[in-house]
């Protein structure tokens, strides 16, 4: 395990992510004092499963598609069907 300089892991970043990547391991040091450590993290080797904490054991196909109400609400406008709230003033 290397012993690095906060300076240094600064200036280095990028390189001593990539050596940690690849097994190694760092202590950083904060004017000699050890302060944190750079290690890898263990390698994937399947997806991720869903715990179904909220009971949730389907998802629809269109999830993930645009809804138009939420959308005329971004455009400043009112969904289809609200009514106008300068209005109701």
């Amino acid at each position: 395990m290397g012993h690095i300089s906060l300076y240094d892991a600064k200036t280095h970043l990028s390189g001593l992510v990539e050596r940690a990547a690849a097994g190694e391991e760092f202590v950083i040091a904060k004017n000699g004092v050890p302060m944190a450590k750079l290690v890898p993290l263990p390698k994937v080797t399947a997806p991720r499963t869903p715990a179904r904490a909220l009971g949730v054991t389907r998802i629809a196909p269109d999830f993930d598609a645009p809804d138009p109400q939420i959308d005329a609400l971004f455009a400043c406008g009112e969904p289809d069907g609200a009514p106008d709230s300068a209005a109701n003033r």
